[in-house]
């Protein structure tokens, strides 16, 4: 299967109409076998920029770059937000079922082969490998 290789550059205002915009993102990907597990995990990481990072602020956008190499596709974005702490970068299951909240971080790690913060952690960028 081949890609084009390079580097690509998105704005979105911070909005959660996100469908359009995933789909735009992953163009290179769309033949792959786990292409939805990818969307799954590259739209959770934008509600997040959106919701948690910019605090669904219609005045904010978020930022994105995609990467693509011989080895790696990559998805680098970034919010106007104060960014996660260190601590708060736990990627696990809710101890309840019920929970409405607390999935994300659990749900993009299982999607992705690397998952890295930037310090500030208003950035996080998610790498699959090709």
């Amino acid at each position: 299967m081949s890609f084009i290789q390079g580097t690509s550059k998105f704005e979105l205002q911070s909005s959660l109409q996100l469908t359009e915009f995933v789909d735009q993102l992953l163009e290179p990907l769309k033949k792959r076998r786990n292409f939805y597990i990818v969307k799954l995990g590259l739209h959770e990481a934008l509600v997040n920029a959106v919701k948690h990072g910019n605090n669904l602020d219609p005045h904010k956008s978020i930022k994105v770059k995609r990467i693509i190499t011989p080895n790696w596709c990559v998805w680098q974005i970034q919010d106007q937000g104060n960014g996660l702490e260190q601590k708060k970068r736990i990627f696990h299951l809710p101890k309840r079922v019920d929970s409405i909240n607390g999935r994300g971080l659990y749900i993009i790690h299982e999607c992705f082969d690397d998952v890295r913060w930037s310090p500030k952690g208003n950035r996080v960028q998610l790498a699959l490998k090709r």
